[in-house]
């Protein structure tokens, strides 16, 4: 009975752990090996007419940029249109013409 209750015990844990409503989203390998070129962020706002996204970000690695809030422009217009604000995110960004620029966006796990 003790074996019983534990493996109830353990299933019950795992389900509360994993969201009823999660969403599974394939990252490309280099994003799931943890690729220093990707990092994380929080988007906190998006100003779709000037083509930028205000992102919460950890540590950005290619660009020695520790982990802060700042506006980024994005390379593609689009992208604005793939995320709004409260998203997690793994993205990509670069530093070109003396602009940071967010050069891919993906879902974060």
């Amino acid at each position: 009975m003790k074996a019983s209750l534990a493996t109830l015990l353990v299933a019950a844990w795992l389900a509360a752990a994993a969201p009823a409503n999660a969403q599974q989203v394939q990252l490309p390998q280099a994003a799931r090996s943890g690729d220093a070129t990707y990092a994380e962020g929080e988007v906190r706002k998006v100003d779709r007419s000037a083509g930028k996204i205000t992102l919460k970000h950890g540590e950005i690695r290619n660009l020695d940029m520790p982990p802060m809030t700042m506006v980024f422009v994005v390379a593609d217009a689009s992208m604005v249109d793939q995320v709004k604000v409260g998203d997690r995110i793994r993205f990509r960004a670069t530093s070109q013409e003396g602009r940071f620029t967010v050069t891919e966006i993906l879902a974060a796990q």
